[in-house]
């Protein structure tokens, strides 16, 4: 991998407050890295330490194997767009884009070419000329990426960019976010809360809880193979059933012994892990014997989200959310018992 951006044991404190710990990162050039956590996990304080807006209390940053922890923000050749987008309102949209071309010093000819080039780039051709005020929310979004990019950054840095916007246009600006990326090749690095925004985006997620690293894979593999319990739960809400390991490859979980992989000794506390379009189900009957690989359960709550079906199935003290097409679902009453079958392929087997 080209490392373009090293972070090398990054930890930051306030006061006795930790807020990151030894945060490890390797980002190739022109890679696409999201950084998703709860709040309070500490992902705007890590971007803002790679901005050089925050300082680290530890560690190394990086870029193309130089250290830049004491580089100034202004010198470190970033691109930046916020949550508050932060647009001059006194400046025109081409006088917004062209605020870091003027700096550098390009000629007025030169930055009137890159403001029209930008404006294509970003489909809004001709309005080089209005007002920021006079924008909606959207056009302001892309006319802050145009001023960002405007001088070709080192390293693209978003912080919540598109949080503001109803879900319609979030969507579209997803989609023409991450295709100026692919355009322009540019390394970059967006804080975001989203989940599907951060699946969508990336070509990888960085999971952070607590100011540490969960996980760091690309959005399939952080998916289908969490690397705990936490990670299952907050990417795509996963159902998590407490079991006990009753030997190899066999799991107690509520009251059925499942097949799943785990190498764990026996008379282990485990906590298992399936996602709601994984589970199936199939109607009891109290004269037929359990399915292998199955749980008991009753549907306690069921309802129609339009491309697919929803249903809560209550399994003694547990309660398990099932996602699935309405076809497979037609039949499902609310009281009616059920076999619930886990699939061991797609299920993850954790300790404690």
């Amino acid at each position: 991998m080209d490392k373009h951006l090293e972070l090398r044991g990054i930890g930051k404190r306030f006061g006795t407050a930790e807020v990151l710990s030894g945060v490890d990162l390797s980002i190739a050039r022109g890679e696409f890295v999201c950084l998703l956590g709860p709040s309070g996990c500490g992902k705007t304080t890590l971007l803002r330490i790679i901005s050089g807006f925050e300082s680290a209390s530890s560690g190394q940053l990086l870029l193309d194997g130089q250290e830049i922890n004491h580089v100034a923000p202004h010198l470190r050749g970033f691109g930046m767009v916020f949550q508050s987008l932060a647009l001059f309102p006194h400046m025109t949209v081409a006088e917004n884009i062209a605020y870091g071309l003027k700096l550098k010093g390009v000629a007025p000819a030169q930055r009137a070419s890159r403001v029209e080039e930008l404006l294509h780039m970003v489909q809004l051709p001709a309005i080089a000329d209005r007002p920021v005020s006079a924008l909606s929310g959207g056009q302001r979004q892309r006319v802050a990426i145009a001023r960002a990019l405007a001088v070709p950054p080192k390293l693209f840095l978003l912080d919540e960019p598109l949080s503001a916007l109803d879900a319609q246009l979030r969507d579209s600006m997803q989609i023409e976010l991450r295709q100026l990326q692919q355009q322009f090749g540019v390394t970059t690095i967006v804080v975001t809360h989203d989940q599907h925004e951060a699946m969508m985006l990336s070509d990888r997620l960085v999971v952070l809880k607590g100011g540490r690293v969960q996980q760091c894979d690309t959005p399939s593999h952080v998916y289908r193979k969490p690397a705990n319990a936490f990670v299952a739960e907050f990417l795509g809400a996963a159902n998590l059933l407490p079991g006990v390991v009753r030997g190899p490859g066999m799991v107690e979980v509520l009251g059925s012994t499942l097949a799943l992989p785990s190498s764990l000794p026996a008379g282990s506390k485990v906590t298992l892990a399936v996602r709601s379009e994984d589970l199936r189900f199939e109607q009891a009957h109290l004269d037929a014997p359990a399915r292998p690989n199955s749980i008991s359960g009753e549907i306690d709550f069921l309802r129609d989200l339009g491309a697919k079906s929803e249903l809560i199935l209550r399994c003694g003290d547990e309660r398990l959310r099932c996602h699935g097409s309405d076809a497979q679902f037609q039949s499902a009453r609310c009281g009616q018992r059920v076999n619930v079958l886990i699939d061991a392929e797609r299920c993850s087997v954790f300790a404690g």
